[in-house]
């Protein structure tokens, strides 16, 4: 198991090594002048000429990654030699002159709003969907199933800005079950709130992922069920639950664990429509405002970070698969 985990941590630095390699000069080295997009209307040739000294763009291209990667484990100062250095601790993601902030400060303040969010509707999703998948898969044909499936279609089918705006103008403007106006506050801060504002982001994003883990658990579950241990276990006489838990369910939850993992990592990444409708300034909400200002800096961090996010989940499943299938430390 040892070696199997070392394996895997290799492979995970080695992508992150090449992760940072192709971030820097996709954002780099395609743009003609990123120096040019630092001013936007203000932009005179002796701007952006003082910009790019200010972000060592002026440098070979060698000492431009060197910097980028050390400023992210101990930080570096942009423009030392002139007369208003911009300090950037670690870890130093960029420094973007349309917000005039740290990319950092940026990430910090809106990292964590979209991680409530992915995790919140994670829960209700995996809760939800691997349940209702189970139930189909026993009732296979009856209108349990029937009825499960129909109503899984009948949600996948819509996206998810409907569903978020179908959520908020009943259960917000016409019933008035939870107040309008509130902010997003921490939970430590204040719990109420929280919960006010999260409740329907979280069932907007749960309920498309909901219908589609429902019917992947149910087809996972139908495969397994018609294997030989299966009926050898029954014919044991082992209970009903652990037969479905511990030998059914276990067997099928490699593919399951494979999707939650990516999906998990891309919602952290940012949901942008669903912060778009609920108004959550999370960091989807971040990447489309850079994106629409040609803000290079945040762009460049906010596809680092999402990245990074879906080569750990890949670790983590691969982890998983090793712990649900010990004949996958083989590999």
């Amino acid at each position: 198991m040892g070696q199997y985990i070392i394996r895997r941590l290799l492979s995970m630095i080695a992508m992150l090594i090449a992760l940072s390699m192709v971030v820097f000069l996709l954002f780099t080295v395609v743009p003609a002048d990123p120096a040019r997009l630092t001013c936007a209307k203000a932009c005179t040739p002796q701007v952006v000429a003082a910009n790019r000294h200010l972000l060592g763009l002026d440098q070979p291209l060698a000492t431009q990654y060197v910097n980028f990667v050390k400023g992210i484990f101990v930080g570096r100062t942009y423009g030392a030699d002139t007369g208003a250095p911009i300090e950037c601790p670690a870890p130093c993601l960029g420094y973007s002159f349309t917000k005039n902030a740290n990319v950092t400060d940026l990430i910090v303040r809106t990292l964590p709003i979209t991680i409530n969010l992915a995790i919140g509707a994670f829960i209700l999703w995996m809760l939800f969907g691997i349940s209702s998948g189970i139930v189909s898969a026993l009732t296979r044909g009856r209108w349990p199933d029937r009825m499960t499936m129909g109503f899984t279609l009948f949600v996948y089918s819509f996206p998810v800005f409907f569903i978020g705006l179908v959520l908020l103008y009943f259960v917000k403007i016409k019933w008035g079950l939870l107040p309008t106006g509130v902010d997003y506050e921490p939970i430590y801060v204040n719990p109420i709130a929280y919960f006010q504002v999260m409740i329907l982001p979280w069932i907007a994003l749960a309920a498309l992922y909901a219908a589609f883990y429902a019917r992947l658990t149910r087809n996972q579950m139908l495969d397994t069920l018609g294997e030989d241990y299966i009926r050898t276990a029954r014919a044991k006489g082992l209970p009903e639950r652990t037969v479905i838990g511990k030998h059914a369910l276990r067997a099928g939850l490699t593919p399951i664990v494979t999707a939650a993992g990516l999906d998990l990592a891309g919602l952290i990444g940012g949901a942008v429509i669903t912060e778009s409708i609920f108004r959550l300034d999370g960091m989807g909400r971040l990447s489309i405002d850079s994106v629409l200002n040609s803000d290079l800096p945040v762009i460049t961090a906010t596809v680092l970070v999402t990245a990074t996010f879906v080569i750990v989940a890949n670790l983590v499943v691969d982890l998983l698969y090793a712990v649900i299938d010990p004949r996958v430390r083989l590999a």
